[in-house]
């Protein structure tokens, strides 16, 4: 290579620095034959301290350069201080570095500086920030050693230059050896700052030697270089304030942070996709990644949201159990024929004429339908940018269970909306069994009071627990109101999880439990089985009832409901059964659902449920409120 000015080791391969690592050999093979800036000591925030260019070329013991002065006067000056032997030291900028177990095994060189020797004797390498380009894990490596100037086309006077520089040298490498205090001494105030960052940084990695064996990581920076920033690379108070504005918009700090990066072009990935360096300007500080501030959340349960809903267990039980008609208009008849003497059968006596049987009356109740409907709309995007589930069947999976369980509380209580709500689901279309009249549910109180008493007179409490005369009065209740019923087949109880609680927890004077398990409660009871239902805790209505004469509005409280559903009719015409319809649409880029049924429902035989109810007293303007 002709014409260069003088040459050197940029940087030598497989050299121990003062912080403990080493340079390893092709760790900037990338940049052979690259043509960088050769700079005044590092400071290229002004062009004029450009003073030529440097061809690199890797070696097998470290990395060459060949340097070229420019013309301008700065260039000049530099060449003849360097033809004087005053400058003999080189130093290299680099970054995207990646090392390993204090190994440095890959880079890019970015620069070349003159600098003086005296400021780092031995190899080292001086961590800095720098912020002429886009951030990446940079440093300053010192090597050493000395440069050689070129002779090949120079006159006599460059060659007695060299000569001279060569001489000048001698004395130096002759003088007796320093101590560590005196060599400290001759450092500039800065030199001195990056050398207590030094040993910081040395001793910070001495104490994670052990945990970080094996890792590779990409070079941290040196956090003191404070002079070396520039306003760039910090955010000042007004630029977090502008983070925190948008954290308040978008909801999470981290995608503020990663818009904010994305506008100021604080972020930038290696153009190596292999090495995968990513960095991002954070507080004034480069960090490894936004991943490692903010790190992802990780799914217990991948896939779709778990769903948090009652007990479905005697919704199922209900849609099931009900008797299903194909017609949505439901008619009842029935005559009752019970203490009617004039119907009655007589004796004949002869010669004497037959009476004609008396007149009854038919009991007749309609229900006519109602469309009973979950409507909702997901947006397109949203379907398409979720990808870890199928949103639009787990949006139907929810519309279907609103609906069913919508359709058996208002079969057991009704909707609970006022009446003048223009969604509620009239009770004279599907007809609730907790208010049905009497002639289709008995109504029946638990007087726990009069249980409590018949037990053990004034000292039950010294026998007997409350949870004991409770279930007690419930089951006396329960069998007394079965003298009445009138329905098929075998009942099944749905009740308040805490009353099968209670029941199962009664325990006799001698502290045995009077219930073990719930198949005894449902033995006691004489019935098919039990379902808890959540929906009936506190619940409670007004009923107007009749004592001594007078008519007397009393709250009573929901405590459970005796049926067998298939004497609970529903009734639906074709094309008014549960039907899904889809529909897209185009204005506002909507997926919308609609699951709708049109059906009727109500009891069709007499005296075919039993409510067990407890007297809350007199009612109050307020119980009123509650349906």
């Amino acid at each position: 290579m002709e014409g260069y000015d003088f040459s050197g080791y940029a940087t030598r391969n497989d050299l121990k620095c003062s912080d403990g690592r080493t340079i390893r050999r092709d760790a900037f093979k990338d940049c052979d034959g690259k043509r960088v800036p050769l700079v005044w000591n590092h400071q290229y925030d002004d062009v004029t301290n450009t003073l030529g260019h440097a061809i690199l070329e890797n070696r097998a013991d470290g990395v060459y350069c060949y340097c070229y002065f420019n013309d301008t006067e700065n260039g000049q000056e530099a060449k003849k201080i360097v033809q004087h032997g005053d400058i003999t030291a080189l130093s290299i900028y680099a970054n995207h570095l990646r090392q390993k177990d204090g190994n440095v095994l890959h880079g890019q060189i970015r620069e070349v500086s003159l600098v003086y020797a005296g400021a780092n004797p031995g190899a080292s390498i001086q961590e800095v920030i720098r912020h002429g380009e886009i951030q990446e894990e940079e440093a300053v490596i010192f090597t050493g050693e000395n440069f050689e100037l070129y002779h090949a086309d120079k006159d006599d006077n460059q060659d007695k230059g060299a000569k001279e520089m060569a001489e000048e040298k001698k004395p130096q490498e002759e003088k007796s050896e320093k101590t560590v205090a005196d060599v400290f001494n001759t450092l500039t105030e800065e030199q001195k700052t990056v050398v207590y960052a030094l040993i910081g940084q040395a001793l910070e990695e001495a104490q994670g030697e052990n945990n970080e064996e094996g890792d590779e990581k990409p070079v941290k920076h040196n956090v003191f270089d404070q002079e070396e920033m520039n306003n760039d690379t910090v955010l000042c108070h007004a630029d977090q304030v502008e983070i925190l504005n948008t954290a308040k918009k978008v909801g999470t700090l981290k995608a503020a942070i990663e818009l904010y990066a994305a506008d100021n072009d604080l972020s930038h990935a290696d153009g190596d996709e292999s090495e995968d360096v990513t960095t991002n300007l954070v507080s004034g500080f480069v960090e490894e990644s936004l991943n490692v501030l903010f790190p992802e959340y990780k799914d217990v349960r991948p896939g779709m949201p778990e769903l948090i809903t009652y007990d479905q267990g005697w919704v199922s039980a209900v849609m099931k159990g009900v008797h299903k008609t194909p017609f949505s208009r439901i008619r009842t008849r029935q005559v009752d024929i019970r203490n009617i003497d004039a119907i009655r059968a007589k004796g004949y006596k002869k010669g004497d004429k037959k009476a004609l049987s008396g007149n009854y009356a038919e009991v007749r109740r309609t229900t006519d339908p109602q469309t009973v409907y979950v409507k909702s709309a997901l947006n397109r995007d949203d379907i398409l940018d979720i990808t870890d589930f199928d949103y639009v069947a787990y949006q139907y999976n929810i519309d279907r269970l609103m609906l069913n369980e919508e359709l058996a509380t208002a079969i057991m209580l009704g909707d609970g909306r006022a009446d003048d709500d223009p969604d509620k689901i009239k009770a004279d279309h599907i007809r609730p069994i907790w208010t049905d009249d009497e002639l289709y549910a008995i109504h029946k109180d638990v007087d726990i009071e009069a249980a409590r008493e018949e037990l053990q007179g004034a000292e039950t409490a010294s026998f007997f627990g409350d949870n004991f005369c409770y279930a007690e009065a419930i089951v006396e209740a329960a069998l007394y109101a079965r003298e009445q019923y009138k329905g098929s087949g075998n009942m099944t109880f749905y009740c308040d999880p805490h009353l099968l609680n209670v029941m199962t927890l009664a325990r006799d004077m001698n502290g045995h439990r009077l219930y073990k398990n719930k198949g005894e409660v449902v033995a006691a009871l004489n019935i098919k089985d039990v379902q808890t239902v959540e929906q009936f805790a506190n619940k409670t209505r007004v009923a107007t009832v009749t004592e001594n004469g007078a008519q007397v509005r009393k709250t009573k409280q929901l405590l459970g409901i005796f049926v067998n559903m298939d004497d609970y009719s529903v009734g639906a015409t074709k094309g008014g059964e549960i039907t899904h319809f889809n529909q897209f649409d185009i204005d506002f880029n909507l997926h919308k659902s609609l699951l709708e049924t049109r059906c009727s429902g109500a009891l069709t035989r007499i005296k075919s449920a039993i409510v067990l109810e407890l007297d809350l007293g007199e009612a109050k303007p307020e119980d009123d409120e509650n349906p």
